[in-house]
């Protein structure tokens, strides 16, 4: 099955209402469909225990795979992830893989 998409939210000068969250798909993955470096993640995990979030990385560095940036969230936080740096985290499409460790964990994007 494909990734999700998460769906991502400008804000303006005009301001933007609060999206709906959108679940994590802890099964086949998540994705932003473009970065360009002006991406901020809003993770919730409603769970009761941590939670990670992993934000791929492609490539190599010094000839070694990445597992991606792993960040590991508390049992009901909310936290702030980005920018993601172009040129670091985005896969050959301009996308940018995510991936959760359950479905409670809660994703709201904006781009600004």
């Amino acid at each position: 099955m494909p990734r999700t998409a998460l769906t991502i939210s400008d804000v303006t000068r005009s301001g933007v209402t609060q999206p709906a969250q959108q679940n994590g798909d802890n099964v086949n993955g998540n994705y932003l469909a473009y970065n360009d470096g002006k991406i901020i993640i809003e993770v919730q995990n409603s769970s009761g225990g941590a939670l990670n979030v992993t934000f791929g990385i492609p490539g190599t560095l010094d000839g070694v795979s990445t597992a991606g940036k792993v960040i590991s969230v508390a049992a009901g936080a909310y936290v702030y992830f980005g920018p993601f740096p172009p040129g670091i985290y985005n896969q050959a499409d301009g996308t940018v893989n995510v991936d959760v460790t359950a479905s409670t964990m809660k994703f709201r994007v904006y781009h600004c």
